[in-house]
């Protein structure tokens, strides 16, 4: 498919790519490749559109999460708020359009916490995570078949939570983290 001296992907050739699956979310493809010892290889490769993750908290550090049950992981999950950026949307536009559909707020105040690259062997897929605060009520515009309760708890429980493990999502998981920092050095204590 593709002219492998022409293809480079870091210290790889790619001797031919092929997708395998697309559909509006993600896409697989299949790269062959000549590996830097000169032997070949294959890779699987998952794209998938980049998205925001979303941690809202209110001025007496509380967050605001969401429960819902994640087809993929086949559970009950409780997770700052993400979604997909659309096409021609900034990271964070997409943030406020998530916060204010899943939960129904509006934030004044945003902090962007940075971008993840979730599984890099094998997934693309750069999250980008804000800090909402100055947290006020909007009108909830949920997508269709989206079942989410809004749970509130201090801050402090959520790190907690994500320390055990009982908030897994990794872009939750790092946006709480990174927050108990910016938080540390605004001089709150924790």
């Amino acid at each position: 498919m593709q002219d492998p001296a022409e293809t480079r992907r870091g210290p790889f050739v790619v001797t031919d790519s092929s997708e395998v699956y697309r559909n509006p979310w993600l896409s697989v493809r299949e790269d062959l490749v000549i590996r830097p010892d000169e032997s070949a290889g294959r890779f699987g490769i998952v794209d998938i559109r980049a998205g925001s993750t979303v941690l809202a908290l209110d001025r007496d550090l509380q967050v605001v999460l969401a429960q819902e049950y994640k087809y993929g992981v086949n559970r009950v999950t409780l997770e700052a708020v993400s979604g997909g950026i659309d096409e021609g949307e900034t990271p964070l536009a997409a943030a406020q359009r998530e916060l204010q559909e899943e939960l129904g707020l509006v934030a004044d105040d945003w902090t962007w916490l940075g971008v993840i690259d979730p599984l890099t062997s094998v997934v693309s897929a750069p999250n980008h995570l804000f800090l909402a605060e100055g947290l006020h009520q909007g009108t909830r515009h949920r997508d269709p078949g989206e079942v989410i309760t809004p749970v509130r708890m201090p801050f402090q429980r959520a790190f907690k939570c994500a320390l055990e493990g009982d908030i897994s999502h990794g872009g939750s998981v790092v946006a709480i983290l990174k927050t108990a920092l910016l938080l540390t050095a605004r001089g709150i204590r924790l």
